[in-house]
């Protein structure tokens, strides 16, 4: 491709653009008070759901989570994770990252019956509102982290301690709160190396 395309500039938005090419995660342990309050979390988590959902099936659904609610979490997770015999620093893992958190979403996959939407795409659209989740928090100024870990994958941790129903899962745990720190840029993909093109 040799001719550079331009769409109609009066559509084009920069600041949007600009936001998406420098955006970063900030690390859950460095999130501080305050958290988004009711109102400014509303706010976020309506521009998540607006997320690609093939047949509007919303498969997906928001659980926040307190600090206080957290504490007492992290608390049951490091109890659970030890009682299953897991190595020390993996209990010590599944209880730091409620410990430090100031306020978090846990977004569940909640897949519907439907014989036109397989349920791969039911879950990928999950994953879909974490990121738009992630970014929403971002844009609106707050320091935002995605993690998953021992917690969101153990059955009868989310069944007694999240309410999770048969056939739900947590595709995240986003965390948000104030930016303690503006952590450095990464190493990020080289696009030609994974990007083909097919012409014909």
């Amino acid at each position: 491709m040799t001719e550079k395309t331009q769409v109609n500039p009066a559509r084009r938005n920069d600041a949007a653009m600009e936001f998406l090419l420098t955006r970063r995660s900030r690390p859950a342990k460095t999130l501080l008070a305050p958290a988004p309050d009711a109102q400014a979390l509303r706010e976020i988590l309506t521009a998540a759901a607006r997320s690609p959902d093939h047949g509007k099936l919303e498969p997906w659904r928001f659980l926040v989570i307190s600090r206080t609610a957290a504490q007492r979490l992290g608390a049951e997770a490091e109890a659970r994770a030890k009682a299953q015999g897991e190595a020390e620093d993996k209990v010590a893992k599944a209880g730091k990252q409620f410990f430090d958190s100031q306020l978090c979403v846990a977004v569940i996959s909640s897949p519907k019956e439907s014989d036109k939407v397989p349920q791969v795409e039911q879950l990928l659209s999950a994953g879909a509102v974490c990121l738009s989740l992630l970014n929403a928090a971002l844009a609106a100024g707050w320091g935002a982290n995605w993690l998953t870990g021992w917690a969101a994958h153990d059955a009868e941790f989310g069944r007694d301690l999240l309410g999770l129903a048969a056939g739900e899962t947590v595709v995240g745990f986003v965390h948000l709160g104030a930016e303690g720190v503006t952590p450095p840029e990464r190493p990020r993909p080289d696009i030609d190396a994974i990007t083909g093109w097919m012409t014909e």
